[in-house]
């Protein structure tokens, strides 16, 4: 068997217990094959000089664990200024908080060729290398410059926009082209897969040569989208556990004559926050038989606290939350918990148990697995009811899902109101297909059906 060589931003290790469900999916797969997962430590060395690193190794079981540090300049220039900065915000859609004046391209390079450098040292001839997202998509192009000639696949976790959003990046002919480097890129959605085939055709000027090729620069390319799951049994386990318990019980005490509505995800603008909470407060305005009675639990952890935009956005939420609690609540009851902090993964499923519905409402986001850990936490007994934004990568396959126009305030809240007085049995059979998709197409077919078409490509080419 060909070992597997993860290479990732971030690197996670998979026997710990908050490890999630994608660690553990990619760490059974390495440590079938006693692999390699590659990436940066977290650690930034403050005097280090650019396009320099120190290489760490640490045994995980069959899996050996390679980080590199990064120096100050490299670090800020790579992952604020180019992939925080300039990345996320154009692969989500907001060209508007994109800083293209950044500068961070060249660290961008940099990086991802220090990279290159390091991980060449370590590669066997026969293995299979799959990079994650877009921090590294260049690397490829840096590993076949440096005379790798393995399998490489890439999977980008975000979505991809129209072709004329990437076509504003400054580079963007390089980026893309980049891409061709690889024997095979997955997406998240189909959406994502035609967005990539009109700018392959358009801008690169590619040739579809048939199935899922495209063709261009000397090379041929398998584009597929692989939607990941999460380990749907892994999860239900964990709803199982004593905190999860502990948390549906106290919340089925504290909120016995209330229904409960919850949003959980990181502090980000891709998310949709105010325009879900605006939403909720419609809702109140709307239908006054929720007054007194709906309550939302909204979990925005933090992240990227110094950014100027995550500053403006946490700013927003705290003031809408006052101004709902204020027009709406009474002295026994607040229709709005926000807060502000992480919640421990082991506590979530019974969180997500406790409700009636979950608000999964991004205005655009890669997969969001949130829906789907709420589909597997519920009782099929007497399930609440999933409310998802049509502009989620999950929307393709939770077709039974509501789904909703997150810039749509009235909608939404109708449509939330339809979730809370939706019949039992509708529920149920809503939430029997979803759990049947999500078990069906879990983060272990994901990760099997990836590396299956990775294998199956042909030898990489050589350019001519």
């Amino acid at each position: 068997m060909s070992r597997l060589v993860v290479v990732s931003n971030r690197i996670a290790d998979p026997r710990k217990t908050a490890a999630g469900g994608l660690a553990v999916a990619l760490g059974q797969a390495l440590e079938a094959s006693g692999g390699l997962w590659f990436g940066w430590s977290g650690r930034i060395a403050e005097n280090g000089a650019p396009g320099q690193g120190e290489v760490n190794r640490q045994q995980a079981g069959a899996v050996q664990l390679v980080t590199l540090d990064l120096s100050r300049e490299d670090h800020d220039s790579y992952y604020l200024n180019y992939s925080s900065g300039v990345l996320w915000p154009v692969l989500h859609y907001r060209l508007d908080l994109a800083d293209f004046d950044s500068g961070g391209i060249a660290g961008y390079r940099r990086v991802n060729q220090l990279f290159a450098q390091k991980l060449k040292a370590l590669l066997r001839p026969d293995d299979i290398i799959w990079v994650h997202d877009y921090h590294l998509i260049p690397l490829a192009a840096e590993l076949r410059a440096m005379g790798c000639e393995q399998r490489i696949g890439f999977f980008l976790h975000v979505p991809l926009p129209p072709p004329l959003m990437l076509a504003a990046l400054p580079e963007h002919d390089w980026l893309m082209r980049s891409l061709f480097a690889y024997d095979l890129v997955g997406f998240q959605s189909q959406t994502d897969v035609t967005h990539f085939e009109r700018y392959a055709s358009d801008e690169l000027r590619a040739q579809w040569v048939g199935q899922h090729g495209w063709h261009a620069f000397g090379k041929t390319l398998q584009v597929r989208a692989f939607p990941i799951g999460i380990d749907v049994d892994e999860f239900q386990a964990l709803g199982e556990g004593k905190d999860a318990r502990e948390m549906f019980e106290q919340l089925r005490s504290d909120y016995a004559r209330r229904r409960l509505l919850v949003g959980v995800e990181r502090m980000d603008y891709s998310k949709g926050l105010p325009q879900r909470l605006k939403a909720f407060r419609t809702l109140l305005q709307n239908y006054p038989e929720n007054q007194g009675s709906a309550t939302l639990i909204q979990i925005a952890s933090p992240s990227r606290e110094s950014v100027d935009a995550y500053a403006a956005l946490r700013a927003e939420l705290e003031s809408l939350s006052g101004a709902i609690n204020g027009e709406h609540g009474e002295l026994d009851w607040m229709p709005l918990r926000y807060i502000h902090r992480n919640v421990a993964r082991k506590r979530l499923p019974g969180l997500y148990r406790a409700a009636a519905v979950a608000l999964v409402t991004p205005l655009r986001d890669g997969m969001n697995l949130v829906a789907k850990e709420f589909v597997a936490a519920q009782d099929p007994a007497d399930p609440g009811v999933l409310v998802l934004s049509r502009f989620a990568g999950a929307a393709e396959q939770l077709s039974e899902a509501l789904q909703v126009n997150p810039y749509d305030t009235a909608r939404t809240a109708e449509t939330i109101q339809r979730a809370l007085q939706m019949p039992l049995a509708e529920r149920q059979q809503r939430h029997a297909a979803l759990l049947q998709r999500i078990r069906a197409q879990d983060v272990h077919w994901w990760r099997e059906n990836f590396l299956r078409a990775l294998r199956d490509t042909q030898e990489p080419e050589k350019e001519p």
